[in-house]
């Protein structure tokens, strides 16, 4: 069909303006808007029909005349972004159903392989007007904010795109948890039991981290990703733990990274401390969390009845090297799928006696829980100290030293 019968096959529908009727062959050409290729085709019609020429009239039936309102949604959305700082944004538009099913029947009837959706239309011309208001650019991969167009409501939603910033933590206190925990009780509504917090406890890593953080950024919200957890009665020193600290809805983003720090360090008041490193994406989330880093500990170790130092070094020899079967533990049974794990022990060795315990340090696979390897965990953890040294052993403290991943080997 040449375009001549096209452009007649398309006004046989029913009034439409130029922007949709350019759409129809959007894909065909390079350096025209739409607009002017609706144009074209229509004076191009009526020259071959040698008939007086007719512009668009009335309301389009497809796109309802959107494009005659578009500057004043760029002008909604600008002031949808007022208070918001961002570099870059991109627009997403929701479509009525019976816009779409319009566009797409003529699609489907003429068989046409070159149109461009109409919401493409809508997110690129509303896209530069904002851009001409703001003097802001247009991002499609990692936009700074997304302003979404509701047609059908007329309402715009502004989705603010996380900012994320990367370092390592040392925890310097126990019995802090490393994220925010609902209490058991009430799962966070509020209770007596948790003096109406909604809290199990009362701090974590993540919140001491979080709040200074989430008034800096002027955010909703601070979701802390670590590599690995420590158990809350562990402290986490030497190098500390890579984390990547994800900031909600942020309405600030320039923020100096070393003010960021000395902030969150003199907040935390000498329980946590954090060394930050750079800003990060949403892939570094997903890399810290895959990546299977080796841990190094130091653990106070109780023996029942008495051992010579002999006796335990004979024992720590014969774990060394070996690859350790481990059921899921008792303690984290109900969190965790029941199954055995294999991990194998990297490195023991005793450094020294505290009291009547025995100082340890064990270097592991990422996964191997270095509580039952003492204890044994009533035979779910094989070998271990207390089967070698035929006699019950428990770990009394426990330090996380050093947590290193592919990148730090």
């Amino acid at each position: 069909m040449d375009l001549t019968g096209l452009t007649e096959a398309i006004l046989a529908y029913g009034e439409i303006c130029d922007h949709c009727l350019g759409r129809m062959v959007g894909k065909c050409s390079f350096g025209l808007t739409n607009d002017q290729r609706g144009s074209a085709l229509r004076v191009a019609y009526f020259l071959a029909r040698n008939e007086p020429y007719r512009r668009h009239e009335g309301v389009c039936w497809i796109c309802h005349d959107f494009f005659d309102t578009s500057g004043e949604w760029a002008g909604r959305v600008v002031s949808a972004l007022d208070g918001i700082e961002f570099g870059t944004f991109v627009i997403g538009t929701r479509i009525p159903p019976l816009m779409a099913e319009s566009e797409e029947m003529v699609w489907s009837d003429l068989s046409l392989s070159h149109a461009e959706p109409l919401k493409s239309e809508i997110n690129r011309e509303v896209g530069k007007a904002v851009s001409e208001k703001t003097g802001k650019e247009a991002e499609f991969v990692y936009p700074d904010i997304v302003a979404l167009l509701d047609l059908l409501s007329g309402s715009i939603e502004v989705q603010i795109n996380p900012v994320f910033f990367s370092g390592r933590y040392r925890k310097l206190e126990r019995g802090i948890p490393q994220t925010h925990w609902y209490c058991r009780a009430c799962r966070g509504k509020g209770c007596e039991r948790c003096g109406f917090t909604g809290k199990q406890y009362q701090d974590s890593v993540e919140e001491l981290i979080g709040r200074p953080a989430i008034g800096l950024f002027a955010a909703s919200g601070a979701v802390l990703h670590g590599a690995g957890r420590e158990d809350i009665d562990a402290r986490m020193m030497g190098t500390g733990r890579p984390f990547v600290m994800e900031m909600v809805s942020p309405r600030r983003r320039t923020v100096d990274l070393r003010a960021l720090e000395e902030a969150i360090n003199r907040e935390a008041d000498g329980r946590v401390e954090v060394a930050l490193e750079h800003w990060s994406r949403r892939e570094d989330v997903e890399t810290i969390k895959s990546d299977k880093a080796h841990k190094k500990y130091r653990i106070l170790v109780e023996i029942e009845d008495p051992v010579s130092l002999y006796e335990l070094q004979s024992a720590l020899e014969a774990l060394k090297g070996v690859i350790i079967e481990q059921r899921t533990p008792q303690r984290v049974a109900h969190r965790r799928a029941d199954k055995i794990r294999e991990r194998k022990v990297l490195d023991v060795i005793c450094i020294g006696r505290e009291g009547d315990g025995f100082v340890l340090e064990v270097t592991g696979e990422a996964g191997l829980y270095i509580k039952e390897l003492i204890s044994g965990d009533n035979g779910r953890t094989r070998p271990s100290l207390a089967e070698i040294l035929g006699r019950p052993a428990r770990v009394s403290s426990l330090d996380v030293l050093q947590v290193q991943g592919r990148e730090s080997e």
